[in-house]
């Protein structure tokens, strides 16, 4: 995690907040990639700013990156690497004049070593100050006041190329509760966005000894995510390439081994490697969480991009859900509230809280709310195929659809039977 060496202030609390609500409204097709291990050093001037930069460092995002902070603006920043090397990145707080800004970005010039990059804020918003700094050398100009997530994407930014293909989405399907069905969800949502929205699409089982992805998509590859994260040096894209199994169109499978020889007791870092190659060559990975409070399952929700959380309608999964929620929100403020679908709803003879009320305690509407229906999802689950597979029409498919488009952000892709010709064909078939 980015630490910070400045006091805390006043202010952070607050920046925290409005990027709470600021993210929430953020277009899914927004997308910020988080940062490599780089080093930041911000000299801030005002304390409304050194808010922004903390409530910046605690992002998730910047979770490999170390940065630190200090007061005192381009004159500070000057004096202390004039016997020290420079960070990747320099973040400034420009001073009141443009003459003052100039003068004060050439002494730093003068120690700063090849390669480092120094992103400026200020508040004149003028596009021949902003032209000026650039043919200056400064990599990114921000006007104030800015928020937490402006400061993330900037310097996420810095260290993307321009002509780098976008990097994946992720979403962590994490159970309120076992026994809820969490990886079912998963697996079908998964399907449905490779199926209905053209995208490219991996489900990775995290769970090791016991997934149930192999089994669901009737396959059993040889080798898989263990393959992965117990050889993390071995990790390129050619290596996972070869671990990954084909389950449908636009759907691969990066299966658990499921057996119970060996222990995993893996640490967050194991991860790393493998989620940095799946994000570079797949726009779509689904992660299929176990029930589990470890470091690297804590981490493996934290730094989705998107969560969903799958409970059934009792108490203790109402409990689980509220704690989940307030937890996520609390250490992703700069990020989509989290969501959650009801699974397993109007089971026989069992007691259940309305989804009203489950609304009520989380502060949220259900993103669906999927009916039990033990027949068809037994079916499924014992063929080795997906619940679109065995009933097109029934209602939870929709729901899988909906989950998809909610999380990807895009609309259904259309189909030849749409097009122009399709009339023709149609002719054509029936003669």
């Amino acid at each position: 995690m980015a630490t910070l060496t400045a006091p805390r202030v006043d202010t952070a609390q607050a920046m925290a907040e409005r990027a709470t609500a600021r993210a929430s409204e953020v277009n899914s097709e927004i997308h910020v990639p988080p940062l490599p291990r780089v080093s930041i050093q911000a000299f801030c001037d005002s304390s409304g700013l050194a808010g922004a930069m903390q409530a910046a460092a605690a992002d998730r995002r910047l979770a490999r990156a170390n940065m630190k902070l200090q007061m005192g603006g381009l004159a500070a920043a000057e004096e202390a690497y004039r016997n020290a090397s420079t960070p990747n990145v320099i973040i400034v707080e420009s001073p009141p004049t443009r003459e003052a800004l100039f003068a004060g970005l050439e002494a730093l010039a003068e120690h700063c070593d090849a390669g480092t990059k120094v992103v400026v804020i200020g508040r004149l918003n003028d596009i021949m100050l902003y032209r000026e700094l650039i043919r200056r050398g400064v990599s990114d100009y921000l006007i104030e006041p800015v928020e937490p997530l402006d400061v993330v994407a900037s310097l996420s930014g810095l260290f993307s190329a321009p002509d780098a293909a976008p990097l994946g989405r992720t979403l962590a399907v994490y159970a309120a509760k076992g026994g809820v069905g969490a990886s079912t969800v998963a697996h079908n949502v998964a399907f449905a966005i490779a199926r209905h929205f053209d995208l490219e699409t991996v489900i990775a089982d995290f769970d090791l000894p016991f997934g149930t992805a192999g089994l669901d998509f009737n396959q059993d590859p040889p080798q898989g995510a263990a393959d992965a994260l117990l050889s993390p040096e071995r990790v390129d894209v050619a290596f996972v390439d070869r671990l990954l199994s084909k389950c449908a169109d636009r759907l691969s499978l990066l299966a658990a081994p499921a057996t119970l020889e060996r222990s995993y007791d893996l640490t967050p870092e194991a991860f790393e490697p493998l989620m940095d190659v799946l994000r570079a060559s797949t726009p779509m990975i689904v992660i299929d969480v176990p029930h589990l409070w470890t470091s690297w399952a804590r981490q493996s929700v934290m730094a989705a991009d998107d969560v969903l959380i799958v409970a059934a309608p009792d108490l203790a999964n109402l409990r689980n859900a509220k704690n989940l929620f307030d937890t996520l929100r609390a250490a992703r403020p700069n990020d989509r509230l989290p969501r959650y679908v009801l699974n397993q709803v109007g089971m026989p003879k069992r007691p259940e809280i309305r989804s009203a009320d489950f609304a009520k305690a989380l502060g949220s509407e259900p993103l669906a709310v999927i009916p039990f229906d033990a027949a068809l999802f037994g079916t499924a689950s014992n063929n080795g195929q997906m619940i679109a597979e065995v009933s097109a029409s029934h209602k939870a498919v929709e729901a899988f659809r909906a989950i998809g488009q909610a999380t990807t952000g895009r609309s259904e892709a259309r189909r030849a039977s749409n097009s122009m010709i399709a009339p023709l064909i149609a002719r054509l078939r029936g003669k």
